[in-house]
């Protein structure tokens, strides 16, 4: 257990990559980086499938990208209804950028989840996006009007629940990427070597795009609430 514990303070700590002094000696975390990998390599990759995009007589790369978006906007899309297609783009985003966080590992990196300021600032930026929503659609006065329903007693636990949605996706983001590390390394510890392999694959590929598909569904559903 004691190896457990070390192996667990190893894989919370975000080692600091560099500084910048210039800017008072800041500090580049482990995650920041491993997020600018990501965003280089999405980048990338969209720049090489949609060059010389046409109509008709597409090519194989355009139909590869088209068939990406196609089928993530579907996903977001059946998530958050008709109404809500103005958010699919960021929740679009949202969707890859935790998706392949979780499965970075696989190529020797960190997953930038694993850093909770990390799911802190995508649980803070969904939840501004939620209210935000909530005063385009409504209006100021319908939206703070809706803190008092059904009845004004409970004003105070609807104002509370503004706060607790972020900390409800933050945790749940967080608590299951951890989560997973923690089984892991308890079937290395009492199953042969194969084993651990087979549940590698799947905590490291399937639960963590499950994790990026229920962080959007929660966030598209508040978004509905606000809405509607």
């Amino acid at each position: 257990m004691e190896e457990l514990a070390k192996n667990l303070m190893e894989e919370l700590e975000c080692k600091t990559v560099f500084t910048i002094p210039v800017l008072g000696g800041l500090e580049i975390k482990e995650s920041i980086v491993v997020t600018w990998i990501i965003m280089a390599v999405l980048i990338l990759l969209s720049i090489f499938l949609t060059r010389n995009m046409k109509i008709d007589h597409i090519s194989k790369r355009q139909a590869v990208a088209e068939l990406i978006v196609t089928k993530l906007t579907g996903i977001v899309e059946g998530m958050i209804g008709e109404k809500g297609k103005a958010f699919v783009p960021y929740l679009t985003t949202v969707l890859v950028y935790i998706g392949i966080s979780n499965i970075i590992g696989l190529f020797g990196f960190k997953s930038p989840t694993k850093d909770l300021n990390v799911t802190i600032a995508l649980a803070v930026m969904s939840i501004v996006l939620v209210e935000a929503a909530g005063i385009y659609y409504l209006g100021v006065k319908k939206w703070l009007h809706k803190f008092t329903e059904p009845i004004a007693i409970v004003t105070p636990i609807n104002i509370l629940e503004v706060f607790t949605r972020p900390l409800s996706l933050c945790m749940r983001l967080f608590g299951n990427v951890l989560g997973s590390f923690v089984i892991m390394e308890l079937i290395k510890m009492i199953v042969p070597v194969f084993l651990p392999t087979v549940f590698s694959l799947y905590f490291d590929i399937f639960d963590g795009l499950l994790q990026a598909y229920v962080f959007v569904f929660l966030t598209s559903l508040y978004i509905g609430e606000e809405i509607e």
